[in-house]
């Protein structure tokens, strides 16, 4: 099942937990270790609502 099948199917099925814990356990392991200093000004807070948004619509 695709990540994105696991997630339908986590939408339809809220309570599986089995399938729950399968989609977090993918989703932290391919997920980047990366961190990224906090944003401060406006302008850099709404940068990164923007770019959350672009990432979770892709």
């Amino acid at each position: 099942m695709t990540k994105a099948e696991l997630r339908a199917y986590l939408v339809t099925h809220p309570n599986d937990k089995t399938a729950f814990y399968a989609f977090v356990d993918r989703f932290t392991s391919e997920a980047s270790s990366a961190t990224f200093p906090m944003a401060h000004s406006p302008e850099e807070i709404e940068e990164v609502a923007h770019l959350i948004e672009q990432k979770v619509r892709s």
